[in-house]
């Protein structure tokens, strides 16, 4: 029993709050005052189990790190498959080498390959001899100036062997201007796919192709025309091209398109974008900034991405890499599939006389 007094003191006592986290048996219902600091406190001595022993220049050394690169952000899993084997570079080569148009009397896809000046058209050609010579050969001239080092229509046989063609004539012309379309015209364009032009043709904007231009072929036969187009876009330009080169390939497309003529695409200079592709290009199909470099491509051409695959050409290179060579003989055996469908659509009926 509690006397009046204690339950007098006991009633102006006023009652806690319970607490929000209930603890049990271990429960203080009195809380501590955090300890009170002063300026004036001494730090405390930290232990070391460094040796003593070690000479100062020898703990600099000890103690460096080495240097991180900065990569763009990737992807957990690749976008798209891909496999990086000496086994799988083999079967490709052999489709490649092995491909023949189903067309008769026709030996080889011709492939039209067109892009802005610098964007790697040429390159590319040399890059596929270059999987297939076994070492890296520039057989298309390439140039590094502003303006298109390619002044002429010029075909190239990809040879599998040494004397042996493949069923792949790739054909390089001048490169575009800042949304136009230096030393040729959109007709002269036409006119190469029509197969009007001659290999060798040089192009000139005073002397735009007409049915009096020498060598002119008035009735080309369906070897002598373009089966596929291949557009070549610079990675590390796409978001710095005019907006009128936009019009450019949309109006290349539409005529291009009105011929039956299939059209793909390659993303160039990819290392360029992503400093873990340019360390690794397995990366590519791991890589957001390349996968974003697509998207945009696909938007300058008007064109899905499924058009559209990346390539890592050979510039400074004087050994090839199993890896670029794989990504290259994808893009060939990619392009060659549209090629394919080109003589698929145009199957002449028996007895027909193959134009």
């Amino acid at each position: 029993m509690y006397t009046p007094q204690v339950r007098e003191k006991m009633a102006d006592k006023p009652k806690e709050k319970p607490s929000l986290f209930n603890f049990g048996a271990f429960a203080t219902p009195n809380t501590c005052e955090p300890p009170a600091f002063t300026l004036n406190a001494k730090p405390a001595t930290v232990s070391s189990n460094i040796r003593s022993d070690i000479k100062p220049e020898e703990k600099s050394k000890a103690l460096k790190l080495p240097a991180v690169r900065a990569v763009q952000p990737t992807f957990g899993l690749p976008w798209r498959n891909m496999e990086w084997t000496e086994e799988h570079k083999k079967n490709l080569m052999k489709i490649v080498s092995s491909y023949r148009p189903s067309c008769e009397m026709i030996t080889g896809a011709q492939v039209l390959v067109l892009g802005p000046v610098g964007s790697g058209k040429s390159s590319f050609i040399s890059s596929v001899q270059s999987v297939f010579h076994g070492r890296v050969v520039n057989r298309a001239m390439v140039g590094s100036i502003s303006t298109s080092f390619t002044k002429k229509l010029q075909t190239f046989n990809i040879q599998v062997k040494k004397g042996e063609d493949s069923g792949l004539v790739m054909c390089d012309i001048n490169g575009f201007g800042d949304g136009d379309i230096t030393g040729l015209t959109l007709h002269d364009i036409v006119s190469v796919i029509k197969g009007h032009i001659p290999n060798g043709h040089k192009f000139s904007l005073e002397q735009p192709v007409t049915s009096e231009t020498v060598g002119y072929v008035k009735t080309p036969s369906r070897a002598e025309k373009i089966h596929c187009v291949v557009f070549v876009v610079d990675a590390s330009k796409i978001a710095t091209y005019p907006k009128s080169l936009s019009a450019t390939f949309g109006m290349l497309r539409e005529q291009i398109s009105n011929l039956g003529v299939h059209q793909v695409a390659l993303l160039t200079h990819i290392d360029q974008i992503c400093a873990a592709t340019a360390a690794d290009v397995s990366q590519v199909y791991t890589s957001s900034a390349i996968r974003d470099a697509m998207n945009k491509a696909g938007a300058l051409l008007g064109m899905s991405t499924s058009y559209i695959v990346p390539v890592k050409n050979y510039s400074s290179e004087l050994d090839l890499d199993l890896k670029k060579d794989i990504l290259l003989l994808s893009a060939v055996d990619h392009i060659l599939q549209y090629a394919e469908l080109f003589f698929q659509d145009n199957k002449p009926k028996k007895k027909q006389m193959i134009l």
